[in-house]
């Protein structure tokens, strides 16, 4: 069996390249859970893979494998491959996954799948991919298609016992009362959560890939059906009251409970049937081959490996997804009698801006406060207000969705000291779509990437008359003539 070390000055320039090549990485990430602007629980999912890293480490080992540190060697250079990448994409969720595979080669060295209590090295990298703010990326990639399909099956359900509904899109009405199953109705929150669970499980009872993978689909598949049962409660809450002792199902904690009872159950039958049959050995080596090296070439492999390291962190960054130059849109000189006065951007938005393409406007006239984002590049520049607005220091509320004269995502923003504003958002593109959903619109930017979408932020303070609001609202849009009908619709089914 070969000792744990016995190349002092090998092991140490790996872990110092290793360590070279993870800083920036876990900059980023401690960032994304501290940061009030990525909404991450990604350090709830550290605490659960470290729990079940310490619960194995904390038994003896059973099993030797003398290859056990070239697999972990391997690891640390597919890691390194994928940190440059990172580096000079300007991604940081890439480097992000090449500490998941910094973790499988750690848990490989430290043997955590040949111990009494065993857990699969490789479960334990992909638990680790869930520290990541993969909620927030799977969403503004996949909420869209999500919602699509949670409000096509909430609303057939509905429909076997409710003859009174109108289903349009992600829009659902019942008995006259709309029902919008928006984007922090998509179901992933409640996803992300099911397959921790399931991952969980492979980590523990290591079975083989095809049956992992199989699990995998059953916990995504009940997912799914989980928020189709917790919107159609939701949805039989406020047209049919009556019907559930006429409690609040928006109110917390009666909201949230709905939506962890429906996940709860549709996990009951995982955990009942899941049976992975034969445990594999998760410190397998990658390759068969067993090859042993002469001290020095361990040695210059070591240090090239650390030089290696060293430039691929000096390298500069060249984000791929930069915007192609955007002309500004020409903006109103005055809205319902206030003339316009410019703003000039912060440093930090400066900076992005040059950095990543795009564009950005902003014009006060009077009360009203319009700001523009103009991008090819959406994944980069496109965001919910309450994304930068809770990075600023404010408190957000979503109100809702208004889909009248254009559709406009609503928000109550509260400063530190107290004031109160009353924040719209729409999006529009070249080819005249316009939606009140981040998600849509980056999942129409797909279908088109050459698209030029635009943002158009309207903030007013709370304070002012409903009348001067809706005034100024009715003015901007006029002025800016935003389209007022939403091309992506799809199709309308009555139940």
């Amino acid at each position: 069996m070969t000792r744990l070390a016995p190349y002092p000055l090998t092991a140490a320039s790996f872990v110092l390249a290793s360590l070279i090549l993870a800083v920036e990485p876990v900059r980023w990430l401690v960032n994304t859970w501290l940061d009030p602007s990525y909404p991450s629980t990604g350090a709830l999912y550290l605490v659960f893979m470290l729990g079940l890293l310490l619960w194995s480490l904390s038994s003896p080992a059973t099993g030797g494998d003398a290859r056990h540190r070239q697999t972990a060697l391997l690891l640390l250079i597919a890691s390194g491959f994928i940190r440059f990448l990172s580096q000079v994409l300007a991604i940081n969720v890439i480097g992000g996954f090449a500490l998941a595979l910094d973790v499988y080669a750690l848990a490989v060295l430290l043997r955590t799948g040949s111990r009494r209590r065993a857990v699969s090295p490789f479960w334990l990298s992909v638990l680790f991919l869930f520290t990541l703010p993969v909620e927030r990326i799977l969403q503004r990639i996949a909420g869209y298609p999500l919602q699509e399909i949670s409000a096509d099956l909430t609303c057939r359900a509905l429909g076997l016992f409710f003859s009174e509904i109108h289903c349009s899109g992600i829009r659902i009405e019942l008995s006259g009362q709309d029902v919008l199953v928006d984007l922090p109705c998509s179901g992933t929150s409640g996803l992300m959560l099911a397959l921790t669970f399931v991952v969980g499980l492979n980590a523990l009872y290591r079975p083989k890939l095809p049956v992992a993978i199989c699990w995998i689909a059953v916990t995504l598949f009940l997912s799914v059906m989980a928020n189709v049962i917790r919107i159609g409660v939701l949805a039989v809450g406020l047209s049919h009251p009556d019907q559930i002792f006429g409690l609040d199902v928006m109110a917390n904690p009666l909201h949230d409970l709905i939506g962890y009872v429906a996940l709860a159950l549709s996990l009951v039958p995982v955990l009942v049937f899941y049976k992975p049959g034969p445990a594999v050995r998760a410190s397998r080596p990658i390759s068969r081959l067993h090859w042993s090296p002469s001290r020095p070439v361990r040695h210059l492999g070591s240090l090239v490996f650390l030089s290696l390291a060293l430039v691929i962190v000096s390298l500069p960054r060249q984000a791929l997804d930069v915007s192609a130059a955007a002309e500004p849109q020409p903006l109103p000189l005055s809205i319902d009698g206030e003339y316009g006065v410019d703003e000039p951007l912060l440093p930090v938005e400066r900076s992005y801006f040059e950095q990543y393409g795009g564009h950005a406007q902003k014009r006060r006239y009077g009360a009203l406060s319009m700001t523009l984002v103009h991008t090819t590049s959406p994944l980069r520049h496109l965001h919910a207000p309450d994304d930068c607005l809770r990075g600023l220091g404010y408190e957000v509320e979503f109100l809702g969705t208004r889909f009248a004269p254009v559709p406009t995502a609503l928000y109550r923003a509260r400063s530190r000291t107290g004031e109160e504003w009353r924040v719209a958002v729409t999006f529009t593109s070249s080819r005249g779509e316009t939606t009140h959903n981040i998600a849509e619109a980056i999942w129409l930017w797909l279908r088109n990437p050459g698209t030029r979408w635009t943002s158009v932020q309207r903030i007013t303070p709370w304070s002012l008359p409903e009348k001067r609001q809706t005034a100024f609202e009715a003015a901007a849009i006029a002025a800016l003539d935003l389209p007022s009908a939403i091309s992506s619709q799809t199709r309308t089914r009555e139940g």
